[in-house]
């Protein structure tokens, strides 16, 4: 099963979206900010960091910069309300997906399903 790290800080988005990504078959750990992530990311893995950007104590760049020095093979997904913060994110992590709020659930899920089949396309 596809495992998910959900590091977001508002507690109804964090619970609204792990309910979305487990309906869809993923399992998820949710924590509410980057300092809680990380010693998950020391001791664990996961296929996808899924982060919205601004937080407290450690953004969600920050985040997925000590996720790629941690577990290269993680992908990350970025979610943030926030279009210059945004912009931001892309110079920073070039290589993760971003999903700008508001978003439909499905639109998500559809987002997350998209990483792990260009993955599949890839290890062929």
């Amino acid at each position: 099963m596809t495992r998910i790290l959900l590091a977001e800080d508002d507690a109804a988005m964090r619970s609204y979206l792990t309910r979305a990504l487990e309906n869809a078959g993923y399992s998820v750990t949710a924590v509410s900010c980057g300092t809680e992530a990380v010693p998950l990311i020391e001791t664990e893995i996961y296929d996808l960091l899924l982060s919205d950007i601004v937080m407290p104590e450690m953004d969600g760049i920050e985040l997925a910069q000590r996720c790629n020095e941690l577990s290269p093979s993680t992908k990350v997904m970025f979610i943030t309300g926030f279009a210059a913060v945004a912009l931001k994110a892309t110079r920073e992590a070039p290589h993760a997906k971003m999903l700008s709020k508001p978003f439909h659930l499905k639109d998500l899920v559809m987002e997350v399903e998209r990483i792990f089949e260009d993955t599949a396309v890839v290890s062929l």
